[in-house]
């Protein structure tokens, strides 16, 4: 099949599930490629999974810059996306041209994505204009946890359910070549992802979704101390558990004298 391209990722609208998964470094982006994504993100959850922080909003755009550089390094044929941090493309489409064309220049990244639905339409159409392409991203939106009250399913009212399929179809005009639905009903994501002509990526919001995107530590397990809890996130294996007990025989052979032995020695 060779790179995945925006183009070939807009022509599976309606005809097969689209596989994507975050990457934050060369190993994972290695793992996520070799593994037949179309689509891996790097995603601002590099804040929370790699960094630390409590939430997403910490994170900067020279961090971000620096992972995409590694994930395009580690990637041969999924479609790389880079995901803007909160306040790189806020202020203005300019702002948002100049630090998108960062991601596509610098780290070289295929698209980025921006959070947030009718209020970004300005936003999408500057960037798709100037070349980049975006991935937008609607629901619950992370970058907006301090309005939101916290981490909360969106569109269970009839209001914000209309809303937010207006939202998908503004973004869809203004140029993005896909869209994210995080954590919304799921009849709503079908009901989003027949209003639009672009793919549908869900994370919470259902099978009638065009395409499915996990978190890399969530549904790897690579998280041994704080296992995944979202009822939407499948963990396909324990990594971090299993990690910990290989890192536990490590240092009792090294403490007892089991290693190194005479293999490992030249």
């Amino acid at each position: 099949m060779g790179k995945w391209t925006v183009t070939k990722i807009k022509a599976l609208k309606g005809k097969g599930r689209i596989a994507c998964v975050t990457a934050y470094d060369y190993a994972t982006a290695r793992m996520a490629d070799k593994a037949g994504m179309r689509l891996v993100l790097v995603g601002d959850s590099l804040a929370t999974v790699v960094l630390g922080y409590s939430n997403t909003l910490p994170v900067t755009l020279d961090e971000m810059l620096h992972h995409t550089r590694a994930v395009v390094r580690g990637t041969e044929n999924a479609l790389v996306v880079a995901d803007m941090p909160f306040m790189s493309y806020h202020v203005s489409p300019e702002q948002a041209v100049e630090n998108a064309g960062r991601f596509v220049k610098e780290a070289g990244a295929d698209a980025v994505k921006i959070e947030g639905g009718a209020v970004r339409e300005n936003t999408v159409r500057a960037l798709v204009r100037n070349g980049i392409p975006v991935l937008a991203h609607i629901g619950l939106t992370p970058q907006s946890i301090k309005t939101m009250g916290g981490y909360k399913i969106q569109g269970r009212q009839a209001a914000e359910a209309r809303t937010l399929v207006k939202d998908a179809r503004i973004l869809q005009d203004a140029g993005a070549f896909a869209i994210v639905l995080e954590c919304i009903p799921r009849q709503l994501g079908v009901k989003i992802s027949k209003a639009v002509k672009i793919p549908t990526i869900g994370i919470g919001a259902g099978p009638g979704c065009d395409g499915q995107i996990l978190v890399l530590h969530d549904l790897l397990g690579l998280q041994a101390e704080k296992q995944a809890t979202l009822s939407f996130v499948r963990q396909y294996t324990n990594l971090g558990v299993r990690a910990v007990k290989a890192l536990e025989a490590y240092r009792n052979d090294v403490e007892t004298g089991r290693f190194p032995d005479s293999r490992h020695c030249f």
